[in-house]
């Protein structure tokens, strides 16, 4: 599973999320840093990507247009990289679930723990 993190993550997570979930990118190394949500969902569904972000219109447009691309929507506030990083790294498994579920089109992560 490959995960493709919205312009609103920082790209410095990659390093530590590439193992639990090689392939995994960022829109500014696809070149679509600037591009509108829809163009961002289109190449997801292409490549085979599910997105990450916290940006509430692109789970607006998922849950309109169904999947492919699923979304991970990180529900966790204004955070550090580390914040994000364990959060994903905390649902794992939830999130390989969540891949396979033929039903579920988004993911809702919380923080985990309280504002550092």
């Amino acid at each position: 599973m490959k995960l493709l993190l919205d312009q609103n993550l920082s790209r410095k997570i990659l390093p530590s999320i590439r193992e639990q979930f090689p392939g995994s990118s960022h829109v500014v190394y696809v070149n679509l840093d600037t591009a509108d949500d829809a163009t961002i969902r289109r190449y997801a569904a292409a490549e085979g990507f599910t997105l990450v972000t916290k940006n509430t219109d692109m789970v607006d447009l998922c849950v309109v247009k169904g999947a492919p691309p699923k979304v991970l929507w990180l529900r966790i506030g204004n955070c550090t990289t580390d914040v994000v990083r364990r959060v994903l790294d905390a649902n794992h498994e939830r999130i390989l679930r969540f891949e396979k579920s033929e039903s579920q089109v988004v993911l809702s992560l919380f923080r985990l723990t309280p504002v550092e």
